[in-house]
């Protein structure tokens, strides 16, 4: 046994698994997902379509089980799964993810509002539209090499020969490893024009291009708002993105959409309105009702609550907020006529669509030419049968081998005494000199033309020409999508979709937090979960954001307009920011934008900041003061003016009052040294700063400590007054252990 595993192939399993993936993602992107330039479809694509033309199902035909013909995809040409198949069968049937479908379908193809809600594939009906022959009227011309499908018993196209450009007509997307194609879809007349102009001038630049082609036209009426630059630059490069913008009209005072941007769900769209609308994010609208029916498949209107509300702000905010505007990636990427996946320009795409359908009709020009001369000389030979009628007759009569004979006895070849014997003889009989030279006129003619058309490039242009022409005029439209420059849309301010009420912000120990309307709320009522207390409040009004401070100096912002109620016992504030592992919630801040509060240390350094400077979006936070070793975040004391005197006392009970100008204005950092503390005593916990307040020039001091108070009045400020990073005086014996102080 030993000596037979010794002559397997081994393979290590890296290389195994490296070549399996490898091989795996070229089929995904050759035989899967991205579309061929040719005719614009993926092979799953190309298969229904083929199939469905064998089994003649054309727009003239009877309608035909879906289930049949998806089926006989399977059976004959897709060895995959039935689903996916029926999916991208359903795909090219919807005319709202179509621009021009290839498929009419009878019974559920789903909708624009669900387009995955499609029945199954056995209660549907299928044919193709008449959209479809532009891809497949040259099948039998010629036109196409052909492969053997996956068990060889039949040939499938290799390529449909696509009349017209159909890869930008409908557009795609596609998802393959490692790359992706996003091709929007376009106005078929538009399309041809710029066809015909490249045709006509080789050299044209894309610019020219453009003036036919004014960008994508989406199978719905919203507007395109993307600017002629930025369409420009995005067909010329083969990549960017197209914004689609809902259009909307007023209708006795009240707003009326009527038309959604490319695949937008209706009542997802309703949702988020209504989403809004619950969250008290727009006060200005009353009502949301769909009136959408059969003649209106889009109509959904919004009542406002007064004649006064600015229809276009609201609109504005909605565009930015919900998906009544969307953006579109394009990126396009296809398999090109040398077999390799890559973006490609515009201009890039035409050149080579142009190529390949120069290349088809050559074929088509010289397989009808060949056909001609064969019956031309097929009637060479009947001609001289006609001649000897008589001698032919009695040839095939009384010879064992008369093909032999003839061709010895006449000088014609195999091909000509094959005809000949081919026709029974009461045909022969009834050979006419004036039919076959009519015929032979015809043919001659024909021949002529054929070898002109194809011996001129002017001719053969011209033919595409024609074509092109003949074709935008029966299966071309009018542009649905309007191209329209707009500005950019405003989410409405948060103060403008939000009552400007006063509240007091509470936060417990446990790091819960509530709010209560009002600014004379008694925080002492409060009840706590239990183990749990109270610890900081804040005032504020409903429009201003509150800032939390923890204990490792990072500061976070969040609206208080919509925090539970003061009635229940909060919520944890962990669930709306992300603060580092072990910190703690420690204050709650808030005030007008160019309010100013000193940040400090418990090592005695800090500086100035206007609370505007405060907000972050984020939920983690950001720095805001840096701690040295061994000290914690002291209170931040708000500054009302800003010729304020600092007070500050430390744990050992000193005291210091300077100018708060001395103090610098930060973001972040360390910031500057208020008081000065022996490191020693730092790092014993000996001293500290506990506590700091602002008070005016005049103005006095309460210090409490215990239930003790003592009042500092302007003389005895003066006494305690010293430069910025002094060491500070003693307080009186009895009030040195301060728990805080207050501007009196």
């Amino acid at each position: 046994m030993g000596a037979v595993q010794d002559n397997f192939e081994r393979l290590p399993l890296k290389d195994f698994a490296e070549k399996a993936y490898l091989d795996y993602s070229m089929y995904v992107i050759l035989d899967r997902a991205l579309p061929h330039i040719a005719d614009g479809l993926k092979p799953v694509q190309r298969r229904i379509v083929y199939a469905m033309s064998e089994l003649g199902l054309t727009a003239l035909a009877k309608y035909k089980k879906s289930a049949r013909t998806v089926g006989d995809v399977l059976g004959k040409f897709h060895p995959h799964g039935d689903s996916a198949c029926y999916e991208a069968m359903v795909l090219m049937a919807q005319d709202f993810s179509y621009r021009y479908p290839l498929i009419d379908g009878q019974g559920n193809w789903g909708s624009p509002d669900d387009p995955k809600s499609f029945a199954a594939m056995r209660y549907t009906e299928s044919r193709l539209t008449a959209y479809a022959q532009t891809l497949l009227s040259e099948l039998g011309q010629g036109t196409v090499d052909w492969s053997d499908n996956f068990d060889g018993t039949l040939q499938e196209p290799v390529m449909l020969p696509a009349r017209l450009p159909n890869l930008l007509l409908n557009g795609t997307m596609g998802i393959a490893v490692g790359m992706a194609t996003d091709i929007p879809p376009h106005n078929l007349v538009e399309v041809a024009g710029a066809c015909i102009h490249l045709l006509d001038k080789p050299d044209a630049p894309l610019e020219q291009l453009l003036e036919h082609i004014k960008g994508p036209d989406y199978p719905t009426e919203a507007e395109i708002i993307t600017s002629a630059d930025e369409i420009q630059k995005m067909y010329a490069s083969g990549g960017g993105s197209v914004k689609m913008r809902a259009k909307y009209n007023e209708e006795d005072g009240n707003i009326v959409i009527t038309a959604l941007p490319y695949q937008v769900s209706g009542s997802k769209l309703q949702e988020q309105i209504a989403a809004q609308m619950l969250a008290k994010k727009l006060p200005m609208i009353e009502d949301l009702r769909d009136e959408s029916d059969h003649e209106n498949p889009t109509r959904l209107v919004l009542m406002p609550k007064s004649k006064r509300t600015n229809i276009d702000e609201v609109m504005s905010h909605l565009f930015a907020t919900t998906d009544l505007e969307k953006s579109y990636r394009v990126n396009m990427n296809m398999i090109g006529l040398d077999g390799r996946p890559r973006v490609k320009d515009l201009r890039e795409i035409l050149v080579e669509w142009l190529t390949f359908r120069t290349e088809t009709v050559r074929k088509r020009l010289q397989y009808r030419l060949d056909k001609v001369l064969a019956r031309l000389h097929v009637l060479e030979g009947l001609l001289i049968a006609f001649l000897n009628i008589d001698e032919v007759i009695a040839i095939i009569r009384f010879e064992d081998n008369p093909k032999q004979v003839m061709i010895e006895r006449f000088g014609i070849t195999d091909i000509q005494a094959e005809a000949i014997l081919e026709l029974k003889l009461r045909h022969l009989a009834k050979l006419e000199e004036i039919k076959i030279k009519g015929e032979q006129a015809e043919l001659e003619q024909e021949r002529a033309q054929l070898e002109a058309t194809l011996g001129s490039k002017e001719l053969l242009n011209n033919l595409i020409k024609s074509e092109l022409e003949e074709d935008a005029e029966k299966y071309g439209d009018n542009r649905r999508s309007p191209i329209v420059a707009r500005e950019a849309a405003q989410a409405l301010d948060t103060t403008a979709l939000i009552a400007n009420e006063p509240l007091t912000v509470i936060l417990s120990e446990k790091g819960w937090i509530r709010a209560a309307k009002g600014h004379d709320f008694d925080v002492e009522s409060l009840s706590y979960r239990s183990g749990d207390g109270f610890l900081d409040v804040a005032k504020c009004r409903s429009t201003q954001p509150v800032y939390v401070l923890d204990s490792t100096g990072r500061v976070y912002s969040t609206t208080p307009h919509d925090l539970p109620s003061a009635r229940s016992q909060g919520e944890p504030l962990t669930g709306r920011l992300n603060p580092p592992p072990g910190s703690l919630f420690k204050y709650l801040l808030a005030g007008n934008p160019d309010d100013w509060y000193l940040v400090a240390s418990s090592a005695g350094y800090g500086f100035r900041i206007r609370i505007e400077e405060l907000f972050v979006k984020n939920k983690a936070g950001k720095a805001l003061i840096s701690l040295p070793d061994k000290s914690a975040v002291v209170k931040p004391a708000p500054i009302a003016n800003p010729s304020d005197l600092l007070a500050v006392v430390t744990l050992q009970g000193r005291l210091l009052f300077f100018p708060i100008v001395e103090l610098p204005e930060l973001t972040k950092g360390k910031g500057n040294k208020i008081i000065q503390i022996p490191t020693k005593d730092l790092s014993t916990d000996k001293d500290r700063v506990v506590a700091m307040v602002a008070i005016p020039v005049n103005g006095q001091l309460v210090v409490l400590s215990g239930k003790r108070q003592l009042t500092l009045k302007v003389n005895d400020i003066a006494h305690y007054s010293g430069n910025r990073a002094n060491r500070g005086l003693y307080l009186p014996k009895g009030f040195q252990r301060v728990d805080s102080l207050v501007s009196g």
